[in-house]
């Protein structure tokens, strides 16, 4: 069981900005997991792996391709408050959910 966070290269968030946003995404995708994957995910370690994407556009194509195989996804947007405008998509996470349904979705992307 893993979890993968999706982040956007794009935007140049910061180090402390893309670590409260990738923190954002995997507590939100962990809410739509049903309890079956979220209790197998905590007792597995939680692991997570943080993943590169160029574009609002690849984030909103990976929710599709997790929507379409079942798998729990969430894409955050900034609220606005610090260094970019309302509403930014910055991240996407998807899981918790087996390794290699994961790694279906997002197996060809880099590690950030």
């Amino acid at each position: 069981m893993k979890q993968a966070i999706v982040a956007r290269t794009d935007i140049g968030m910061g180090t402390g900005k893309l670590a409260a946003q990738v923190a954002h995404a995997s507590l939100s995708a962990y809410e739509k997991a049903d309890d079956g994957r979220r209790r197998e995910w905590r007792s597995g370690g939680q692991k997570k792996v943080v993943l590169k994407a160029g574009s609002e556009r690849e984030l909103h194509e990976l929710a599709a391709i997790a929507d379409s195989e079942g798998l729990p996804n969430a894409i955050v947007r900034d609220a606005g408050h610090t260094q970019l405008e309302p509403g930014t998509v910055t991240t996407l996470a998807i899981g918790p959910a087996a390794d290699d349904a994961v790694d279906r979705v997002t197996g060809d992307l880099s590690l950030f």
